[in-house]
């Protein structure tokens, strides 16, 4: 778990819940073909919204986020951690943007349980975190992190939280710098696609994030084991993992996000210079 400042005052206004609110889904697609959509939807950059109901996080949770005023609270609550996270990935970014010429816009997050209305349509947990461009939004079913941890594998640490926060907002700073519509979706895969291109650029900003961390205010230490959780979340998440587990195959033609191997390289990248302009 990293070391958080205690003293840092958290930003809830950055983060919102939607908790229990209407539009939950009430079922799942069951079986395999419900885990087959959650694991090839997984930390896809733009939402795709598929419109069914999710088998993540089937009861309403209801947040406590203003239990969340310094860093000693997120030593000790998941709410007020996410916070803080979000707190310092923003906070980095708004400094490293402009430092290569550009402006930050921050980007909230939406904490959900099984589905919500977003700017792209109706979001489900069923795809995982997402980022919505429309809305420049990041959404989360915190049951997802129960799934890393139980389904595919993740130590489960505190830090394969801020691996995957840091990730979808590498999107959103994809998005400021106009590289989502660039790419323009095409549709092809493989290890070598646009699509693979951007997630592991995702990947890669997340780790620089990390390596800038403790210089944000809101985090004090991050251990190498709390490295280690990210990028057991890195791995998780890969392609040939991931067609492992639920096909029994890897096939890299097919690949959208690229292999655990490509995530943890792209993620070292990141931290080992702290320097966005490494991701290029």
């Amino acid at each position: 778990m990293p070391r958080f400042n205690r003293r840092a005052r958290l930003d809830t206004s950055q983060v919102q819940d939607r908790r229990g609110a209407s539009g939950m889904a009430l079922g799942g697609l069951g079986g395999g073909a419900g885990l087959i959509v959650i694991v090839i939807m997984m930390l896809l950059g733009v939402n795709p919204l598929e419109n069914s109901a999710s088998p993540l996080a089937q009861t309403p949770t209801a947040g406590n986020l203003s239990a969340c005023v310094t860093g000693a609270d997120a030593e000790t609550q998941q709410d007020c951690r996410i916070v803080a996270f979000v707190n310092s990935i923003q906070e980095f970014w708004s400094e490293e943007l402009p430092r290569n010429g550009m402006v930050y816009s921050p980007g909230p997050l939406v904490l959900f349980t099984g589905s919500t209305q977003t700017a792209c349509g109706l979001g489900s947990a069923q795809v995982g975190p997402f980022y919505c461009p429309a809305d420049q939004t990041i959404y989360l079913d915190l049951g997802f992190f129960e799934e890393l941890r139980v389904r595919f594998g993740s130590s489960g640490g505190d830090f394969a939280e801020a691996y995957v926060l840091a990730h979808e907002y590498g999107h959103h700073v994809q998005n400021l710098q106009g590289l989502l519509n660039a790419a323009g979706r095409d549709g092809e895969t493989g290890p070598d696609s646009q699509a693979v291109r951007l997630e592991l650029q995702a990947d890669c900003y997340s780790g620089a994030w990390a390596n800038n961390a403790t210089r944000t205010g809101y985090i004090v230490e991050i251990s190498d084991e709390a490295i280690a959780d990210g990028l057991a979340a890195a791995a998780a998440v890969g392609d040939d993992r991931i067609q492992e587990r639920v096909e029994g195959r890897v096939t890299p033609e097919n690949w959208t996000h690229g292999s655990a191997e490509q995530r943890q390289s792209a993620f070292l990248t990141g931290y080992r210079s702290g320097d966005m302009a490494v991701c290029n």
